[in-house]
């Protein structure tokens, strides 16, 4: 090991932190993801939404059936900002929210060992 004088090390310290500040600075530019704008409006695609809302793929993809709007564009699937919190304020009302369904049962409906039943097709049991 060959020892280093003050202003020797200083000048390679001074190196050394320029170029980690370069590395750092192309690492923020690569991690940042455009964001996608339509008339001025955000747009989300699927990976964003399904991490926003944390759901599933197949979970979105209920939504889209049940009335979700959504844009196609280049093959890819996209979500207006307004969109989602329009289906968000329709479906997940207040009482809803933390019971984990998106519409009230109906009264006929009865809940049996934490089965829905219509009533049709009950079993008996004969004594």
């Amino acid at each position: 090991m060959i020892p280093l004088d003050k202003e020797t090390f200083e000048a390679y310290m001074e190196r050394l932190l320029e170029q980690v500040e370069r590395v750092v600075g192309a690492l923020d530019k690569k991690d940042k993801k455009p964001q996608n704008y339509l008339n001025g409006e955000r747009l989300y695609d699927n990976q964003e939404v399904c991490l926003l809302l944390n759901i599933s793929k197949r979970t979105l993809q209920r939504y889209r059936d049940n009335g979700l709007k959504y844009h196609t564009i280049l093959h890819k699937t996209y979500y207006r900002e307004k969109d989602l919190h329009e289906f968000i304020r329709r479906y997940f009302d207040g009482e809803n929210v933390g019971k984990g369904k998106t519409k009230e049962c109906k009264e006929d409906e009865r809940t049996e060992d934490g089965m829905l039943s219509d009533g049709e097709n009950e079993v008996t049991e004969d004594i």
